[in-house]
């Protein structure tokens, strides 16, 4: 894997999330109320059988490596899918909107859960917040949209979680708070990152708007260790 972001989480889990996570030289992993992502130096068969080794039954783990994995039969596959690896050097539009775009803290984490929940963009959990720079979007003292940044490689931010409530879409809300996200990273010196799933075609649209690009196809994972917690 010739390119940072062929590898992501891994890359993350060794440069700037290397405190969030646990593990060692070759396999690495969040805690699971912090988030599903494990890390993996060398992605293979030898590595998924580490990993396993080092989980406790039942937890459910989330793998991106830029090429197709041939997953161990101990392992349960829950979920497989290409996604669209996105960046974005420049922002062909600016950050300023007439929203009210306000800073998410711990206080909100049930309500970041249920919104999550609702839209499913993605793993989030009590402590996911952890990753920092989440900000969000309310109506009536509700919160309706919601964006934060998760996985940091090395010169890359991930922009993850992003997510409207169904009944205030096509308010300008996700592409408000994306790129307020991006103009962030980029100012800070990074290159904002996202990832899609193929077929949503509306996200891709908002996303170009913005100036991302797809770099690459990548393969996403969902993986179980089978037993009950605790066996």
């Amino acid at each position: 894997m010739d390119h940072v972001l062929d590898n992501p989480a891994w890359n993350a889990m060794i440069s700037f999330n290397r405190n969030l996570a646990v593990g060692d030289d070759m396999v690495r992993y969040f805690p699971e109320a912090l988030s599903p992502f494990a890390g993996l130096r060398n992605p293979g068969k030898e590595s998924l059988i580490q990993l396993f080794e080092m989980l406790p039954a039942g937890r459910i783990t989330a793998i991106v490596t830029a090429r197709a994995l041939d997953i161990p039969s101990c392992w349960n596959i829950l979920y497989e899918a290409s996604l669209l690896q996105m960046t974005a050097e420049n922002l062909k539009s600016p950050a300023n909107s007439p929203h009210q775009i306000t800073a998410l803290e711990k206080e909100h984490v049930t309500r970041m859960i249920s919104l999550t929940k609702l839209t499913n963009p993605g793993p989030f959990a009590e402590r996911t917040i952890e990753f920092g720079n989440y900000t969000g979007i309310f109506n009536s003292g509700e919160l309706v949209a919601m964006a934060g940044q998760r996985l940091h490689p090395i010169n890359y931010i991930e922009i993850s979680a992003v997510c409207t409530h169904p009944d205030h879409g096509g308010k300008g809300y996700g592409k408000a708070l994306v790129a307020r996200q991006a103009e962030q990273i980029l100012s800070g010196g990074s290159i904002p990152f996202l990832h899609t799933r193929l077929d949503n075609t509306t996200a891709i649209k908002l996303y170009e708007q913005l100036g991302f690009t797809v770099r690459s196809e990548v393969m996403f994972y969902v993986i179980q260790k089978p037993g009950e917690p605790g066996i």
